[in-house]
């Protein structure tokens, strides 16, 4: 389902908002988005990525989204998964600029405009909040914590990528040059966020970390083992698809 969805010419930035179960963080996020934006003097939309929620976040949304017609409720009965939810969020994003923020507000909004800078006027593709930077500040569990840095350093060894976090909820791109990106990005989960940095680096594409304030979320559903396992499943994975890939490209060349 799809509410608020005419075109507006005016909308300079487009504020996505990945949703599942979100029904306590769910309006915060919205108004904190909303305020953030107006502070700035940005024209922009907040589509909220509903992604088969059963706790109330849809009917919540949509209350909102009936209220304002900046606010845009994309949603589905079924459970699409993080990375297939952002990618039909941004292909249906208006802004020359498209972002994406948790719902759990977990990095501070005032870096909002300083990430949207990055990208609408200092030339950046892509424009990313890091937690390990030496002017950032990141409250987390040790052990969170502890995975995070072995699995940033897999990626950067493994995959060659420059970026130090690549896992932040706090991201903003060029919509032309995302856009782009999302037929080659295979995961639809948690690895997303990798995958697309990393792929994105790999077509040459500019990328700026933005140290943030952050403070982990008493919310998160994230599962250390289960999904850490996962992730370096999907290193590899990626790791072999981009071979594949360059060894097409040399045949091809041949």
């Amino acid at each position: 389902m799809v509410a608020n969805s005419e075109i507006n010419t005016t909308i300079e930035v487009s504020v996505i908002i990945p949703a599942h179960n979100e029904r306590p963080r769910i309006e915060r996020a919205i108004k904190m988005t909303q305020s953030t934006l107006k502070n700035a003097n940005l024209a922009g939309e907040i589509i909220i990525a509903e992604d088969g929620s059963n706790d109330g976040t849809q009917e919540i949304a949509a209350r909102m989204a009936n209220a304002d017609s900046s606010i845009i409720l994309i949603s589905d009965d079924q459970r699409l998964g993080r990375g297939r939810a952002l990618n039909r969020a941004i292909k249906a994003s208006k802004g020359n600029v498209v972002c994406y923020i948790d719902a759990d507000l977990a990095t501070d909004m005032a870096h909002l405009p300083e990430l949207i800078c990055a990208v609408m006027n200092e030339g950046y593709d892509i424009a990313t909040g890091s937690r390990y930077m030496q002017d950032s500040e990141a409250k987390r569990n040790k052990k969170r914590y502890l995975a995070s840095r072995v699995y940033n350093g897999m990626v950067r060894l493994i995959l060659g990528s420059e970026v130090c976090d690549h896992q932040c909820g706090f991201k903003a791109f060029n919509r032309d040059k995302v856009i782009g990106l999302l037929n080659e990005v295979k995961d639809n989960s948690w690895f997303w966020d990798t995958e697309i940095l990393v792929r994105g680096q790999k077509l040459g594409y500019k990328i700026k970390e933005i140290p943030v304030k952050w403070r982990e979320s008493d919310s998160t559903t994230v599962n250390i083992f289960k999904d850490t396992k996962e992730m370096g499943c999907q290193i590899f994975r990626l790791w072999w698809d981009l071979k594949e890939n360059s060894r097409s490209q040399i045949k091809k060349a041949i």
